[in-house]
């Protein structure tokens, strides 16, 4: 008897696995559903679009894009844990919702490891740190000696608390030990434009926010939070090589699927999002968006989310933030 139920589980394990990889073989036979946890406009958003695009070209289905805001996430992965395991229903988002959420907020409606599939590291967006022209150095290791000199005297601007923007400028302070007071903001549309009229002395935000203020003059870049120089602007020195050896907070935005997705599944949607955004021609447009391209694996993915969960609990306590 025993030998009979270890031959049927085999079996059924089989059988399922022939499924899987049958289904990866012909997926996609309809339209796909890419669920974004943030209004539109945002970096995932921007990614979801210009990826989405090319893959219902690359499928020969159509792709579409539903943007599902609300509790930082929390709305987008309860719709997405409805759905079947079966990659018709995505998801493209930043890694806030896994590794930051965990720490703001008291409880949440979603484990942030276990409720997904994690398909893709995708993507990559640098934040570079800009100042007003009018502040007294235009290199980071001026920066941080105009702002040692004078504690408490400057501030800067985020996309509000808890934010990636927020974080970022929390750690660098903590690390090289900066006085200067935060400033939220209800997003990049908001704090950017402070550092322009000086209602704020600095900032952290993606090149496309950035770039036009800083060719007629009205800002100036002098860090970038990769841990390498980004190719968007090679010139800018990273914080990692200004004293925070490791310093890493650029924003990584990924494909994820329901809980429970078959891998021989997981594996086709990953090759093909890689394909896509390898394309030179893609490559530039996603550059030319502020997005470096990354191309990860889905172990690649995994492995991100769980490291930056681990991390981000020391960043959250340093800036004491908790969502309101």
């Amino acid at each position: 008897m025993k030998h009979l139920l270890h031959a049927a589980a085999a079996f059924a394990a089989s059988a399922l696995a022939a499924a899987a990889f049958a289904q990866a073989g012909t997926y996609p036979e309809h339209s796909v559903t890419i669920v974004v946890p943030y209004s539109p406009g945002g970096l995932p958003d921007t990614v979801a679009r210009v990826v989405g695009q090319k893959l219902s070209e690359k499928w020969k289905q159509p792709v579409v894009i539903e943007n599902k805001p609300g509790g930082n996430g929390a709305v987008s992965a309860q719709y997405l844990s409805g759905k079947a395991p079966d990659g018709y229903t995505l998801q493209v988002t930043d890694g806030t919702m896994f590794s930051v959420n965990p720490w703001i907020y008291k409880s949440l409606s979603y484990d942030p490891i276990r409720d997904f599939t994690f398909i893709s590291l995708t993507a990559r967006a640098p934040l570079f740190l800009a100042v007003h022209p009018s502040f007294p150095a235009s290199d980071f290791p001026g920066f941080v000696k105009e702002v040692k000199a004078h504690p408490g005297k400057y501030s800067y601007g985020s996309s509000g608390i808890g934010s990636i923007h927020h974080l970022t400028t929390e750690a660098m302070k903590h690390a090289l030990g900066l006085d200067i007071l935060h400033v939220p903001f209800k997003g990049t549309g908001q704090s950017v434009p402070a550092v322009v009229s000086g209602q704020v002395s600095a900032v952290f935000s993606a090149i496309p926010s950035l770039a036009g203020f800083v060719k007629n003059g009205s800002l100036k870049l002098i860090a970038v939070n990769t841990l390498t120089r980004s190719e968007l602007a090679p010139e800018v020195q990273t914080i990692a090589e200004n004293g925070v050896p490791g310093f890493d907070f650029a924003p990584n935005i990924g494909f994820t699927g329901p809980a429970g997705m078959p891998p021989a599944l997981v594996e086709r949607i990953s090759r093909d999002v890689a394909e896509v955004v390898r394309d030179p021609s893609m490559k530039e447009r996603l550059r030319a968006l502020g997005i470096d391209v990354v191309a990860g694996s889905p172990k690649d993915y995994a492995d991100l989310i769980a490291n930056d969960k681990a991390r981000f609990e020391e960043v959250v306590k340093v800036a004491g933030a908790r969502a309101e």
